[in-house]
């Protein structure tokens, strides 16, 4: 244990602080060494909890043995499989910052990334070198490049790079001392590098994993969500190894047809998914019917769930989805929906540890049956944004964060989704939530996926447009006049659609979000 003075203030260093110590060293020390950690869905590659240990502190010795300094960044452009979990570990060991990048970026983007963030090390699958292979030629702050599988000139096949490397011991650190960054997903514009410490992974274990999600070892887990990005981070490494659980990766992409066949075949307890995922598979068990597992719970977050998709979940796997809200910034879910206490179209109740405020554009609390901004507070919250110091004082005000989402709190406590702070707009001069016509838009049978954004009528007003994706191509004559009268009866005469647009699809994140802001553009 080491001692540092800051102020005549003295802060502890210790080994047990590093998240690592708890995630990976501990099952080893408690005898959970032979349980298996990972599987991966497609290649039945497999993962002990000793394996991830003892290859968690290779990748450590192999990044001291390159000249990867404590607190230099190693970026991540790694599939959903098992040599994941062993690098994000092992950089924590050594004190290196593992920054994982979403592994459907452009180019160009890998390129902005790669040079805000200076990484030192880039570690890519190699199915993803191809696209990233450009922005590595000119980086003036690389100094290594490893590649997962066959490695092309110039850069170095990753098991040469942890060959015979010594196993370094977990790093002793500071609870607070900031351990990865996640960049932002970028659903309003270019991604931010979000930095957050040690004690936050605990944090959401403790709250969310232990208090909501009631995860035991026992559990099998399955997430559609990448470990690129928070929810999916939280999901399948946060959580199933807090309590020492199995967790299946599914590095493909995750097409409805696809999940159902893998909760099928690995049959795991615990689904975690997004809205278009849900109301994709929903629409596939229409057809086909549900997959055969021993489902005890599923999840859902990255944006709200409309009420229809989780009641005809429900009803094909007799499993409730706890829909809850979470954000890069506070690394998972903080505010849910619970086992036994599911009420579709809420967000749910603060999770246990958190807490929440509704305020209007001055700063005030607004009343119940009010829109506010969501505001919360709880252990964690991220440090700041690298480099965006203006970003991180608007955003992070003392123990609160702004989320930038527009909420209403029932009488009952429960609060209603809104939409972005960016998305609402007002009509007649009431203000409208766009997830609500949305939500009244996919409950009609005809339509898969929707998204709602102002556009100005010949007055320069404005009036809500709809983008629509539908079950089926073949029912589109007449479908627009059809959701148009359809909204009117379903809530409310003023805030149906004025324009129907049928699309085959509508623009997200790599993370499910519906980037309204590129409709926008367009409307």
């Amino acid at each position: 244990m080491h001692y540092y003075s800051v102020k005549g203030r003295v802060r502890m260093l210790s080994v047990k602080a590093n998240a690592a110590s708890y995630f990976v060293d501990r099952h080893v020390e408690e005898g959970r060494g032979e349980d298996t950690a990972y599987v991966e869905a497609e290649s039945g590659r497999s993962l002990s909890y000793g394996e991830m240990a003892t290859g968690a502190g290779k990748v450590a010795g192999a990044l001291a043995r390159a000249g990867i300094r404590p607190e230099e960044r190693a970026a991540l452009l790694i599939l959903d499989q098992i040599e994941f979990p062993q690098i994000f570990w092992g950089a924590l060991k050594a004190g290196v910052i593992p920054v994982p990048l979403n592994t459907l970026l452009a180019t160009s983007v890998y390129d902005a990334i790669l040079r805000d963030s200076r990484a030192a090390v880039l570690i890519v699958s190699a199915p993803l070198w191809e696209v990233v292979a450009p922005a590595v030629a000119d980086n003036p702050y690389l100094r290594h490049v490893v590649v997962i599988g066959d490695a092309p000139e110039g850069t170095t096949r990753y098991d040469d790079f942890v060959a015979e490397a010594p196993e370094q011991p977990t790093m002793a650190v500071s609870s607070d001392e900031v351990a990865f960054w996640l960049y932002s997903s970028g659903s309003t514009g270019q991604p931010k590098g979000v930095a957050h410490v040690h004690s936050a992974l605990r944090a959401t274990a403790d709250t969310y994993g232990a208090e909501v999600l009631g995860i035991r070892r026992d559990d099998v887990v399955l997430s559609a969500a990448k470990l690129f990005f928070a929810y999916g981070l939280g999901n399948a490494m946060t959580f199933p190894l807090s309590v020492g659980a199995r967790t299946i990766l599914f590095t493909g992409r995750p097409t409805p047809q696809g999940m159902i066949e893998t909760i099928s075949s690995h049959k795991p307890t615990i689904f975690c998914g997004v809205p278009t995922l849900y109301a994709a598979m929903v629409a596939e068990m229409d057809k086909s019917g549900p997959p055969d597992a021993p489902l005890r719970v599923s999840i859902s977050a990255g944006e709200a769930l409309p009420e229809d998709v989780g009641q005809r979940w429900e009803q094909h796997t007799g499993v409730q989805i706890l829909d809850g809200v979470g954000s890069t910034e506070m690394l998972h879910i903080f505010l849910s929906n619970a086992p036994g206490d599911v009420i579709y179209g809420t967000s749910g109740v603060p999770v246990p540890g958190y807490a929440l405020r509704l305020v209007d554009e001055d700063g005030e609390d607004v009343a119940d049956g009010e829109v506010g901004e969501l505001l919360v507070n709880g252990a964690s919250a991220a440090s700041c944004y690298w480099n965006q110091r203006d970003k991180s004082r608007s955003t992070f005000e003392g123990v609160w964060t702004r989320t930038g989402d527009k909420y209403e709190r029932r009488a009952d406590g429960r609060l209603v989704y809104c939409g972005r702070t960016d998305d609402m707009f007002k009509v007649s001069g009431i203000w409208l939530s766009p997830f609500e016509v949305e939500g009244a838009l996919v409950s009609h049978p005809d339509v898969l996926e929707a998204a709602v954004v102002a556009k100005k009528d010949e007055d320069g007003l404005d009036k809500p447009k709809a983008y629509i994706v539908l079950q089926s191509a073949g029912k589109a004559d007449g479908i627009e006049e059809d959701l148009k009268d359809y909204v009117k009866e379903k809530i409310g005469k003023w805030k149906y659609p004025r324009w129907v647009e049928v699309v085959e699809d509508l623009p997200k994140t790599a993370t499910g979000k519906i980037q309204r802001f590129k409709l926008r553009e367009d409307a």
